[in-house]
């Protein structure tokens, strides 16, 4: 499975997640769950939604 998720889009994906998790165990919902998605995607560098478009934020030089 080639690399498709780049630094800063692994940053980012990484503070989405901690922040609906969070919000999730703060408003007491189920929703949190759906912070695991982007927590999943950062931690593998790889996402499944930029496949059909050839999509990658991956730095070439050496970030894959």
């Amino acid at each position: 499975m080639k690399k498709n998720v780049g630094g800063v889009d692994r940053i980012l994906r990484l503070v989405v997640g901690l922040v609906i998790v969070g919000a999730g165990f703060y408003f007491q919902s189920w929703w949190g769950i759906v912070g695991l998605i982007p927590l999943l995607t950062a931690s593998i560098r790889w996402c499944p939604a930029y496949l059909p478009f050839g999509f990658s934020s991956c730095n070439y030089d050496g970030d894959n």
